[in-house]
């Protein structure tokens, strides 16, 4: 990976390259969610940079040649490591976004996942939920429990990814709000 003052292109690129062609609605959202990120500076500061590329990469796992375990938070997280030379930050990021152990969890990898990856800090990790979980499939922003309905309405009941996100919707609904009070306190103390 190249230095810090270009991570943002870079993982851009490696985005663009692996779901532009073939999951064209995944790199709509992808980039809603990078937009998403550059708000937050307020509240992240010299970090901000971090979480745009983070965005940027977080879905990455879905890219049909990336595809291991089926869960696209750890082959997201293992191609970045093992193929691309990502940054740890980065990696950690990725693995663990949007309250992924829950799914870690349902699909028998909680120990792979958590032998192969520590946490982040739990500031970027919210973050990250954040803009995750605030952008639709198509990059309209949403509600976070809005989003949470439309994944369960594109998963249907049964299927893992439903119930993963069942279990994981108080850690989700809690950073989102955790992320809307800091933005709103940072905006309030720069209005008074």
């Amino acid at each position: 990976m190249v230095g810090h003052v270009g991570h943002i292109e870079w993982a851009y690129g490696l985005a663009k390259d692996l779901l532009e062609a073939t999951l064209p609605r995944r790199w709509a959202h992808t980039q809603a969610v990078a937009d998403q990120a550059e708000t937050l500076s307020p509240i992240l500061g010299a970090d901000t940079d971090t979480l745009i590329a983070a965005c940027l990469l977080h879905d990455i796992g879905y890219a049909p040649d990336l595809v291991d375990t089926g869960m696209h938070q750890l082959d997201g997280a293992r191609y970045l490591r093992d193929v691309a030379g990502a940054d740890e930050r980065l990696c950690r990021l990725v693995a663990y976004h949007s309250c992924a152990d829950n799914e870690a969890q349902q699909r028998d990898l909680f120990d792979a996942l958590t032998a192969e990856f520590d946490r982040e800090r739990p500031d970027l990790a919210r973050a990250l939920t954040y803009c995750d979980m605030t952008t639709g499939p198509d990059g309209r922003h949403l509600d976070v429990l809005d989003r949470l309905a439309e994944i369960h309405s594109r998963y249907g009941p049964e299927h893992v990814v439903s119930r993963s996100i069942t279990d994981a919707t108080p850690c989700i609904v809690s950073s989102v709000r955790a992320v809307e009070a800091a933005l709103s306190d940072v905006r309030q103390a720069s209005a008074g």
